[in-house]
């Protein structure tokens, strides 16, 4: 009999838990039986398993073996299994030494012939063992996404051959390096320049980006409001070194990410059409996968034609955006994910999208229209703090009108008004506690009776109150003022328009 461990990582959400591969050889009808809550990528490791051994030029042992993924009761899936699995037979059956396989972790599918393909999850499995101290070895295909983790020691190996002969100490595997790693760009696709016109939506625009305010467009087709929400990324402070490790994390684990390793370091834009589930919007499933709010983390999340949403699905994104995490729970486990984004979302003011135009072709009824506009929930709507008019733009001026202020300009202000509230706070201005709020959105006395009067006039929540106060403070930063002022908070009611929409 003989019994070899090696060590491997598993998934769950973006941690990546130790898993011990156990593999026991004994006498018997020569099978192999494998327990530790395998799902069905991981039985049917078996068979790619052997064929790979045998491809190799080593011997499948024909004993009776017993393969124990230990924690028991952690659900284990996919393929990254394999190399650990091939090792653990080879070593207990003294094809290669058991005493160098403790100090390292092992991570990897096998094909048929051998060869180690790529695996999802190589970031959050390259931190943990970091931390842990360990080594790590992954597929040649996975080094780039590893070389992201700084601190761990990563080797890369295209074959079960090469990782065979290490062992032997017949060759060295290659080391990953940070030169590796995907190279963060700051390149601008979409620049405010490109906009004319529109200087409420613009100053809104910077508004949210600098207090990281959640922001809602209204107003007909064809002014602009999809063009402004894809400008928002360009201006919002460079992602730091922890938040990009986070955003990429997700980006890892999601079989539907693209290719992220090219937008790496960038702020995330995500755009899902009005059709999309709730599972497909905060993520879910079986084993539950990232969903849109998650893959939109540090970054933007922008829902065009919001009344359109289905209610049921806007109302999931409630709890969401108040905690910045999402917590996806199911018969067998419960997985949370970050979902600390920035909502933009735009919609026309009526069913034909005309409501309010100078030409009076909107025919809508005053019954429709609150039927419209209702369709997307007060508690969503109060959670978002700037409500912004965008007009139509006069073919005269698109045409005539002079290249508007590029990104670059409107990002030094915004980096700088947030500077100001890392500062005096740690954190932007749209993620105040209570206590921070009261502390640095104090008012004078006549300024807080005057506010009170018009939130009394115009029947806001005290979310909304609240959500004004620090709209207010973002202002002030931008001005680079102490305290909050009259005028700013004039300027910060001017952007509640979807209140005067109800009150007409």
């Amino acid at each position: 009999m003989s019994l070899s461990t090696v060590y491997t990582r598993a998934q769950v959400g973006i941690e990546s838990p130790l898993v011990q591969v156990e593999v026991h050889l004994s006498g018997g009808l020569p099978s192999l039986s494998l327990v530790g809550l395998p799902e069905t990528a991981v039985k049917e490791s078996k068979d790619r398993v052997r064929s790979a051994i045998l491809n190799s030029h080593y011997e499948f042992p024909a004993k009776r073996i017993t393969i124990n993924l230990a924690p028991a009761d952690l659900p284990k899936e996919g393929g990254r299994y394999d190399l650990a699995i091939a090792l653990g037979i080879l070593a207990s059956s003294d094809q290669v030494p058991k005493d160098k396989l403790t100090d390292y972790e092992f991570v990897g599918e096998l094909t048929l012939s051998g060869e180690l393909r790529p695996v999802t999850g190589i970031l959050p499995t390259a931190l943990r063992a970091a931390h842990a101290g360990k080594t790590l070895i992954v597929p040649a295909g996975n080094a780039g996404e590893a070389a992201l983790c700084h601190e761990a020691r990563i080797l890369q190996a295209r074959s079960l051959s090469e990782v065979c002969n290490w062992l032997h100490n017949n060759e060295s595997l290659p080391e990953v390096s940070p030169e590796d790693a995907p190279v963060r760009t700051s390149r601008l696709t979409n620049d405010l320049s490109e906009v004319k016109g529109q200087v409420g939506a613009r100053r809104a625009l910077e508004i949210a980006a600098a207090g990281q305010h959640n922001l809602l467009f209204i107003g007909p087709p064809g002014t602009g409001k999809t063009m402004l929400a894809s400008r928002l990324p360009g201006i919002l402070p460079p992602m730091s070194n922890d938040e990009a490790l986070v955003a990429a994390s997700v980006a890892s684990i999601s079989h539907h990410s693209g290719d992220w390793q090219s937008r790496w370091g960038q702020r995330p834009f995500r755009a899902p059409h009005h059709t999309s589930s709730g599972v497909a919007l905060v993520g879910g499933g079986g084993n539950p996968k990232p969903g849109e709010i998650s893959l939109a983390h540090g970054g933007v999340l922008f829902l065009d034609e919001l009344p359109e949403y289905s209610r049921k699905v806007l109302d999931v994104l409630r709890e969401p955006l108040e905690s910045g995490e999402i917590v996806i729970s199911r018969a067998n486990r419960s997985v949370t994910y970050p979902a600390s984004f920035q909502l933009i979302a735009a919609m026309n003011p009526c069913p034909c999208g005309y409501y309010g135009d100078p030409s009076g072709r909107c025919q809508c009824t005053p019954d429709q229209i609150r039927r419209y506009q209702g369709q997307t929930s007060g508690p969503l709507l109060d959670r978002i703090d700037l409500h912004v008019d965008v007009p139509p733009v006069s073919p005269a001026l698109l045409q005539q009108a002079p290249p508007s202020e590029p990104s670059t300009a409107v990002r030094d202000r915004v980096m700088a008004a947030r500077d100001r509230q890392m500062r005096r706070q740690g954190c932007a201005n749209a993620c105040l506690s209570g206590q921070q709020r009261d502390d640095v959105c104090r008012l004078l006395e006549s300024d807080q009776a005057w506010l009170l009067d018009t939130i009394a006039r115009l029947n806001l929540s005290a979310r909304s109150y609240h959500r004004l106060l620090t709209v207010a403070r973002t202002l002030a930063d931008l001005n680079d003022a102490d305290s909050i002022q009259r005028q700013h908070l004039m300027e910060a009611i001017g952007f509640r328009a979807l209140d005067r929409y109800r009150m007409a």
